[in-house]
């Protein structure tokens, strides 16, 4: 076969696609020739690190993914959960990190865009939307731009979409100045014997393109995003898509439309790499060929290359592979919907990727290979040496406890987020059970009497970086403890892996150890990750992100009626802390906000008490027992004490009499594996001897009433000043 070649392929053009001189030789011996330019274009968009994982592969097949409630797991569009009665959730969280540092809006705003078709892909309607946001210091010059157009553009696109954004995180740290992350989580609800599914089958059946057009936006986005930042930063500006909300609602409506009449043999949205990715994986999952014909496309732009429709990440498409009979049914839903659909090409029985374009053939590759024969690396890594043990008599006392509390829930990481989630439709669908603000999102399932599913995404960086393994365990750990926190039963995770550089053996090592310990907590919490994302070269002049391995969970709550909020405390309640006390201050925000120190070990995730402790407290929540719960984590139980003080707009005395251990670390400590709960007096007692019986530690802490919030004669700060603390700096910061 012969094609001809119109652009010469050199050293320079090839290392500007992102493969490295022995990748492009592997790409020589796998076709025998040299490629074309689009077939260049084609090898660095499979082979990249964003759709090829070719660091990461051989960790990753260690994580656990089955479990008696999965019904997919990783390798599809997104994960799928059983959650009874016929119906199950399906949910993904993914990154948009590089774009959205090149273009805050429409970066956020297409990382929500695409991770909703995940969603809807698999024929789920979505029902809940979750973002962990992640920027530089606050008084970095571009922190606050960035904080805006990010806030503004999963707001824009959520918002218009319709579904609401029930929880997530925001934090500051210098080491995102050069490189922020936008983290994006989303759950449909489907019907467990209706699931759609990328796999083609059959031969000779149309290839249908649907949705919006193809333009110039997003070209080489996918290579973009494996790459680290330098001073070239504002060239990589048309390498981000640009999202149109409106017409993937569309979309959506059309889609589940579509599905129900029984034409989709096989569906896949158009992401990282667009058309070249979604042909290419449907094609080589049913070990079938695919031959497009570019001309067929639609295209919103004059005289675009066969490269740069390759390549494009316009949003708002999806590819299917259709029974033929049914074609004219499904074109009349999508021309009733404004969308476009056109038959592109068909499935072949020869295993080729085959593109024709103004009546040229401008690739023909092999199709298993591009996606199979990708580079898979096995990186050196050194594991970090761990820092020194920090004992709590080692570390200064506050002068005054309560400007400390003060200081704490008035800093940037502990002020409450108010002022972004005020952004976004929290309640539009009519099923949130709370504002964001508590442990986890709860989402009441539409058409069900009692039936509710909870959502948390969590993960503390600077417990990564002091100790991966440890870190690890403790993202899976708090995002389980959040949901469990209201009385769910956590059924799954997803992950969503952010590091440096994996050529570097010690970003490697932060990558390997997080997966270790992730694996080994999901294993012991019974918690299998079903879906994720891995986003690495998260780097900028050579200084990487904290590494930051964020997980989210998804859990069952039978009975809504029946969850626990974190302020719902009433008067008179009697206040208990599940757990031990406090006395790890290492890696603390105490150290850090309060002392200005980075110093000390990770706390150590006890597994065996995070099951035991979170089985107790979700039986106490279920059986009517508790009138609030927070899980205790940044700030210790100080902060987790305050925190429902200011919720419940009530104040509460403690009393630590009996107190072991330095004040300070009881305070402030943040040991693992522990909860506050607010339980009506009358059951208090019975309470305390359900913990014993269980051989869970607990130890009375007070009770609730008043209006201020006193310990002890250590604290004595009044609720409205802590209010008026947590809720000032967003809103002094973003003017």
């Amino acid at each position: 076969m012969n094609i001809r070649n119109s652009i010469e392929i050199t050293p320079e053009l090839v290392a500007s696609h992102g493969l490295k001189p022995d990748e492009y030789q592997r790409i020589l011996d796998l076709i025998g020739r040299e490629p074309t330019f689009t077939e260049l274009g084609i090898f660095s968009a499979m082979w990249n690190e964003h759709c090829s994982y070719k660091s990461s592969k051989k960790w990753l097949r260690t994580l656990p993914t089955k479990g008696s409630r999965v019904i997919q797991g990783p390798g599809e569009n997104a994960g799928v959960v059983d959650i009874d009665d016929g119906d199950c959730v399906v949910f993904k969280m993914e990154s948009h990190n590089h774009p959205s540092y090149i273009e805050p809006y429409q970066g956020a705003a297409t990382g929500v865009g695409g991770i909703l078709r995940d969603v809807f892909t698999m024929g789920a309607r979505p029902i809940a939307a979750m973002n962990a946001l992640r920027f530089g210091a606050p008084d970095h010059p571009k922190t606050k731009h960035l904080v805006s157009g990010v806030v503004a553009g999963v707001g824009g696109y959520g918002n218009s979409f319709g579904v609401p954004a029930v929880g997530g995180e925001v934090e500051f740290d210098e080491r995102y100045n050069g490189n922020i992350l936008v983290n994006a989580f989303a759950a449909g609800l489907a019907k467990s014997d209706a699931i759609f599914y990328s796999k083609a089958e059959g031969v000779g059946l149309p290839v249908v393109y649907l949705g919006a057009k193809t333009g110039r936006d997003g070209v080489g986005g996918a290579t973009m995003a494996s790459a680290e930042f330098d001073e070239s930063i504002e060239e990589k500006r048309p390498t981000v898509q640009v999202g149109d909300p409106f017409t993937e609602k569309c979309l959506l409506e059309a889609c589940l439309e579509l599905m129900k009449t029984g034409a989709v043999i096989a569906i896949q949205d158009m992401g990282a790499a667009g058309l070249t990715c979604s042909a290419v994986e449907m094609g080589a999952k049913g070990d079938l060929g695919i031959e497009l014909d570019l001309d067929k496309v639609p295209v919103r732009e004059e005289r675009m290359s066969a490269y740069e429709m390759m390549l494009s990440e316009s949003q708002e498409r999806m590819l299917m592979v259709l029974r033929p009979e049914k074609e004219d049914e499904a074109k009349a839903i999508f021309v009733k919907w404004g969308l476009d659909f056109a038959i592109v090409g068909k499935t072949t029985d020869d295993l080729r990727f085959r593109i024709l374009h103004q009546g040229e053939e401008v690739a023909n590759l092999p199709i298993k290979e591009l996606g199979d024969e990708a580079p898979e690396y096995d990186r050196p890594w050194i594991a970090g040496n761990g820092n020194p043990p920090l004992p709590a008599s080692e570390v200064a006392e506050p002068q005054d406890y309560n400007v400390a509390l003060l200081k704490l829930v008035g800093s940037p990481n502990q002020a409450s987020r108010r002022w972004v989630w005020e952004q976004y439709d929290t309640f539009i669908q009519g099923n949130s059970l709370q504002r964001p603000g508590g442990d986890a999102g709860v989402v009441r399932v539409d058409g069900h009497p009692t039936k509710a599913l909870a959502f948390s995404s969590d993960v503390t960086p600077r417990y990564v970086e002091a100790d991966p393994v440890e870190g690890g365990k403790q993202a899976v750990a708090e995002c389980w403890r959040n949901i469990t926190a209201t009385g769910a039963e956590p059924l799954a995770a997803t992950d969503n892996l952010n590091f440096g550089n994996p050529e570097k053996p010690e970003i490697m090592g932060q990558l390997v150890g997080a997966i270790q310990g992730i694996g080994e907590a999901c294993r012991a919490l019974d918690f299998p990750i079903v879906s994720g994302n891995v986003s690495l070269y998260n780097e900028t002049n050579g200084i990487a992100i904290l590494p930051t391995p964020t997980i989210a969970g998804v859990g069952l709550l039978p009975d809504w009626s029946k969850m626990a909020r974190i302020g719902d405390m009433r008067d008179g309640d009697v206040l208990i802390m599940i757990g031990t006390d406090g006395s790890h201050l290492g890696q603390s925000i105490y150290l850090r906000d309060v002392l200005g120190s980075t110093e000390g070990p990770a706390p150590s995730v006890d597994l065996d008490a995070e099951r035991r402790n979170g089985d107790l407290v979700r039986g106490l929540i279920r059986n009517g027992q508790v009138s609030a719960c927070h899980d205790i984590s940044d700030g210790g139980l100080l902060l987790a004490l305050a925190e429902m003080a200011m919720a419940a707009t009530k104040g509460m005395r403690i009393n630590l009499a009996d107190q072991r251990g330095p004040a300070h670390a009881l305070l402030f400590g943040e040991d693992q594996a522990r909860y506050v709960l607010a339980v009506p007096a009358d059951l208090a007692n019975f309470v305390e001897a359900s913990a014993e019986s269980a051989g869970v530690p607990f130890r009375k802490l007070g009770m609730a009433g008043g209006d201020r919030l006193v310990v002890d004669d250590l604290v004595d700060v009044s609720v409205p000043d802590l209010v008026n603390a947590n809720e000032s700096w967003f809103p002094g910061f973003m003017n």
